[in-house]
């Protein structure tokens, strides 16, 4: 007796995962192998997150170069969906689109951005995001983390796949500035006007 094979795990767990019909404020994303629904960040979050895409717009926009911003974008790399807080892809992206339309393939993102938020998202931003990021070979990754003490900014570049990390690692506190060492962010400074003053800082 023969059986006709099912859909391996990880098929089932796209399908699952594009079926999904979630409650406004909220979004799927698929991490490591495990569908992952959060709530949409606080105030704090949308805030600093807004802020980066702003100034990163207006950034991409006085170098001319065919680079845009986007947030709430799937990003799409072998069975894996991910919605970071900033995208940076080409103004013209058509052909990198998924063959189902359902977000972009991994390989025509230049620069992701993660806000951390408290609770379960500081682990899978600062851990397996940066592995799942790297093994796609996103160049750049930049995390904005208000939840390390007084906040840090750490900015990733250089990927290697196979060790699923990132070559290159600066991290500065909040106050300090990061800057973007390549891609078509190179140059771009994430400071105070974009995270605010240290989060331990006295007003």
């Amino acid at each position: 007796m023969t059986t006709t094979p099912g859909p391996d795990l990880d098929e089932t767990r796209w399908q699952a995962w594009n079926a999904m019909a979630l409650p406004e404020g909220f979004h799927a994303e698929i991490v490591e192998g495990f569908i992952e629904v959060s709530p949409t960040g606080h105030h704090r979050h949308s805030k600093v997150g807004n802020r980066l895409r702003r100034e990163l717009s207006r950034f991409l926009d006085g170098e001319s170069k065919p680079y845009v911003v986007n947030n709430a974008l799937k990003v799409i790399h072998e069975r894996q969906s991910w919605i970071p807080d900033a995208v940076v892809c080409p103004e013209d992206d058509d052909r990198f689109v998924t063959d189902d339309g359902l977000g972009l393939a991994a390989r025509g993102v230049r620069l992701v951005a993660e806000v951390v938020s408290p609770g379960q998202s500081e682990e899978r931003d600062r851990v397996r995001k940066r592995r799942a990021y790297a093994r796609a070979g996103i160049p750049v990754y930049v995390l904005v983390d208000d939840q390390d003490g007084g906040g840090s900014v750490t900015v990733l570049a250089q990927p290697a796949p196979e060790e699923a990390d990132y070559r290159l690692s600066h991290r500065v506190p909040y106050g300090a500035e990061a800057i973007i060492p390549e891609g078509p962010a190179k140059g771009f400074v994430i400071g105070e006007a974009i995270t605010g003053p240290p989060r331990n800082a006295r007003t």
